[in-house]
């Protein structure tokens, strides 16, 4: 009896462990995105209106930084419940939490990618691929959540106690492929009529994952 009290206790410490790690993970990674903004340096005639126009070349990069921050944290929260249910983990578990990790990571450096090269001065030429890098990132993202969702709510691999249940995993599923698949919608987007139209697109998703819930969660 001991030593079964003794592996639960140390299953669910590993398990902790695991959680905090990946949220020190995404506490990192929403920070560094600011770090990507900088400051504009005007150090001849300066005015209200030079500090205006040094703000309007960053749009860009507020843009990509408030469409990552506000992802990052929708998919914090998605970790957050996802892992709610687990009760156990094995290694394939814990190898897609890492993928799934590494590309929360990426975010930084994808988003900075896309907003350096979606500047003001250079939105003229519409430079591809910055977004095209920048949308892979979140597809990627996405891909590897709705893989840690089949994991956890399959019960033959006994990962939660009591299974996920089934109308709650079908949505979360549906949901882990919508958003990436709302991003891949900004390449043709952007290839065939404009980068400018392509960056409107993520506006999509709040009303689509509204409209998929309502549906998901409709009484028959």
């Amino acid at each position: 009896m001991s030593n079964n009290l003794h592996n639960e206790l140390r299953k669910e410490f590993q398990l902790e462990r695991l959680i905090l790690f990946s949220d020190a993970v995404f506490a990192i990674a929403i920070t560094l995105l600011v770090i990507e903004i900088k400051i504009p340096e005007v150090h001849e005639n300066v005015s209200d209106r030079t500090l205006l126009i040094e703000l309007k070349h960053l749009l860009p990069k507020f843009a990509g930084f408030i469409i990552s921050f506000m992802l990052i944290g929708l998919y914090w929260s998605i970790h957050h419940r996802m892992f709610g249910f687990v009760t156990n983990f094995d290694n394939t578990l814990l190898r897609l939490n890492l993928f799934f990790l590494f590309f929360i990571a990426l975010m930084p450096f994808s988003t900075g990618f896309y907003g350096e090269y979606a500047s003001s001065d250079l939105f003229e030429k519409h430079l591809k691929v910055p977004m095209t890098f920048y949308v892979l990132n979140f597809c990627c993202l996405g891909i590897i959540n709705y893989l840690i969702w089949l994991r956890i709510c399959n019960p033959k691999y006994k990962l939660a106690d009591p299974p996920v249940d089934k109308q709650i995993a079908a949505f979360a599923k549906a949901r882990s492929m919508l958003v990436p698949l709302i991003f891949l919608l900004m390449l043709p987007v952007a290839y065939l009529a404009d980068v400018l139209y392509a960056v409107y697109v993520p506006l999509l998703i709040p009303l689509i994952l509204k409209i998929a819930k309502r549906k998901s969660f409709k009484k028959k």
